[in-house]
């Protein structure tokens, strides 16, 4: 099993950037799939990025591409979201999620998830 918990979310300005930071438990954390994810106000939960249990695939929404950072740090058991540029559209709750799958991550389909962390960005 593996618990998530994310960090570094905040209120910041439009143009600010923020990196969000998931923790994992577990000793196993380096063979998992990580996705980030966030949901706003009255939308649905959309994919923000992933990243292969290596760190050597990742995928980011068009809507973030040249933005934003995956990376992750197996040895720490972290996945980071660099964010910059930050736009009043990003602003919502950000979840990390992880799973042996690639594929359950990518359909939002992951079997762990953490709780969340808000981001706002002001106009």
């Amino acid at each position: 099993q593996v618990q998530l918990v994310e960090s570094g979310g905040g209120l910041v300005q439009a143009g600010a950037s923020l990196r969000l930071s998931c923790a994992a438990s577990g000793r196993t954390f380096s063979i998992y799939n990580i996705g980030w994810f966030r949901q706003a106000p009255g939308k649905e939960r959309e994919v923000v990025a992933g990243i292969s249990w290596s760190g050597a695939d990742t995928n980011y929404a068009d809507s973030v591409k040249g933005r934003f950072t995956i990376s992750r740090d197996n040895a720490k058991n972290t996945v980071t979201l660099q964010m910059n540029s930050l736009k009043p559209d990003d602003t919502a709750v950000y979840s990390c999620a992880a799973d042996l799958s690639r594929e359950k991550v990518r359909m939002g389909r992951a079997d762990y998830w953490g709780q969340g962390t808000q981001v706002t960005v002001s106009s």
